[in-house]
């Protein structure tokens, strides 16, 4: 990119730049973006890049491969009922050692690595994502926790202090037990409860599709109405479900802009954020 270029990029981030500053992101970091080395790079510089110019990114995280693997090694086999977890006791252990103790503090490593400020959290610091059992109709899912309440204080005097929040998916019981949340709900809730002005989700697909086997048929913007519709007819499945369900709860309590973006494209955050022609899917109200 010549030198002309490289400034007409700028300017035409420019007024994105003063439209978001001071305003809340919270950025769900998850799929390949973890897991692949230059890609884990390119988001956390993003990220610190969002900082440094006045917007306050709150990064979640989950990490379902790396406890697959992990279980793996110990000889135990993970079991799904419609996409949860059963979680066990045993299996909530190895949930928090890899969420809090691996993942967590290799973000936050990361982040000051690259010249950021993090905090790592989950949501038993300071009972900021409380919890209760989560009941299916067919199955005990163990320790599989719904948000009850996010107590978001302390993220926000975190950021006010120019830390980024880096908060795994854990979620804190009544009684001080801990329950494994999807990460796509903790990072609905918690936007809902700072409201941010974006939520953006990284995943591994370009967004939501019409026809899931045509990628020209990606949908730029989607209501939230055929959301709904979409999810009725089997057109939104498996682990599109909790990501749109995350994006309409959000905007139900008045986050402006909820983004599916595709993880796996270097520097995906700043294309969507501070370009004229943004990628993934925006849902809207």
């Amino acid at each position: 990119m010549d030198v002309q270029k490289k400034a007409s990029v700028l300017i035409e981030a420019l007024p994105y730049i003063r439209t978001f500053f001071g305003k809340t992101f919270v950025i769900k970091y998850g799929g390949n973006a973890m897991l692949d080395d230059e890609l884990k790079k390119a988001v956390i510089l993003d990220v610190i890049l969002l900082k440094y110019v006045g917007v306050n990114p709150v990064l979640v995280h989950g990490g379902g491969p790396e406890i697959d693997q992990f279980m793996d090694r110990l000889g135990m086999t993970p079991r799904f009922v419609d996409g949860l977890r059963v979680t066990d006791a045993a299996t909530m252990e190895i949930v928090q050692m890899v969420l809090i103790g691996k993942i967590n503090q290799e973000t936050v490593s990361l982040i000051s690595k690259y010249g950021g400020r993090a905090v790592g959290l989950s949501g038993k610091d300071g009972n900021l994502i409380i919890s209760r059992e989560k009941h299916h109709h067919a199955a005990n899912l163990g320790f599989v926790g719904n948000v009850e309440k996010v107590n978001p204080e302390m993220i926000i005097s975190l950021s006010k202090e120019g830390y980024i929040p880096v908060i795994s998916s854990i979620g804190v019981g009544y009684e001080g037990e801990s329950y494994n949340i999807n990460a796509d709900t903790v990072a609905g809730e918690l936007a809902a409860a700072l409201k941010a002005d974006k939520l953006i989700m990284l995943t591994d697909v370009d967004g939501i599709r019409e026809n899931t086997a045509d990628p020209n048929s990606r949908i730029s913007a989607l209501k939230v109405e055929r959301a709904h519709t979409m999810i009725e007819q089997g057109l939104i499945n498996g682990g599109m479900i909790p990501k749109v369900e995350a994006c309409i709860r959000a905007l139900e309590s008045g986050v402006t802009r909820t983004h599916i973006l595709d993880g796996r494209k270097l520097h995906s955050l700043l294309l969507e954020i501070f370009t004229d022609e943004g990628i993934g899917t925006m849902v809207i109200s």
